[in-house]
């Protein structure tokens, strides 16, 4: 691909940090939804905490934007939401948490994913490959489903996604239903049972009066930051959850 951005160009199996994309959300001054990390995972083992540290740091400064996180790794997830704001503290309001959860053999990532204590906690069950029957909704507030798309594609049953429409909708859980999938991601279009579903968690606006109380330099750029001491509690993170 040789068009194609330098971080493009390499397996996907390699992790990248990319350092200098860390401040671009603080640019972007219209307030977003930001997919953190959509071609990876942030809660990847090889992902260090100082580049964790960084791209919360962006997050809790960017505080007009409401930013998604989704991981297939919930439980170092919550360890360090745990870790840095505090045992129970609650991850800022507009940043989302969230884990994969393609059919009912990884239904351990929802338990995990209970014991962050945030705001909006959500799931992503796209693609998905399976039904979702014992599927457990206490302490979540936002289901994304979808079918697989691809020349490879698994066919999705819209039964699945009818049940978990159901529990969603017994359970006040907002629901969003992406894509029938297919060889294209168009194909079968977005309509279940004669209509869309685009629900998103009720939530008050984000905060578009940014009043930072501290300011720091990552990489040569000035980060407006959260609440005083963050820094030292990063400092004493590094001994509490290390490096996993």
């Amino acid at each position: 691909m040789p068009t194609a951005a330098a971080q493009y160009r390499l397996p996907f199996s390699r992790v990248q940090l990319l350092h200098q994309r860390l401040a671009d959300p603080l640019r972007w001054r219209s307030p977003q939804r930001i997919f953190v990390d959509s071609m990876a995972d942030l809660f990847h083992p090889d992902v260090p905490l100082e580049f964790l540290h960084g791209v919360f740091r962006t997050m809790e400064a960017a505080n007009w934007h409401i930013f998604q996180v989704l991981t297939k790794r919930p439980e170092r997830m919550a360890d360090y939401a745990k870790a840095r704001y505090g045992q129970p503290g609650t991850v800022p309001a507009h940043i989302w948490l969230g884990t994969s959860v393609e059919d009912s053999r990884v239904l351990e990532r929802v338990e995990a994913l209970r014991e962050a204590t945030a705001s909006v906690r959500f799931l992503s069950c796209e693609p998905l490959i399976g039904p979702l029957e014992p599927l457990d909704l206490s302490g979540i507030h936002w289901v994304i489903a979808g079918g697989e798309s691809g020349p490879r594609y698994r066919p999705l049953d819209l039964n699945w996604v009818r049940q978990l429409r159901d529990k969603c909708v017994a359970a006040g859980v907002a629901f969003f239903f992406k894509q029938v999938g297919g060889r294209t991601p168009k194909a079968g279009g977005r309509e279940l049972d004669g209509r869309t579903w685009n629900d998103f968690p009720e939530l008050d606006e984000p905060n578009l009066n940014l009043a930072p109380t501290s300011r720091l330099r990552i990489k040569g750029v000035l980060h407006d930051l959260g609440p005083d001491g963050m820094i030292r509690r990063e400092d004493e993170m590094e001994d509490r959850i290390g490096a996993r």
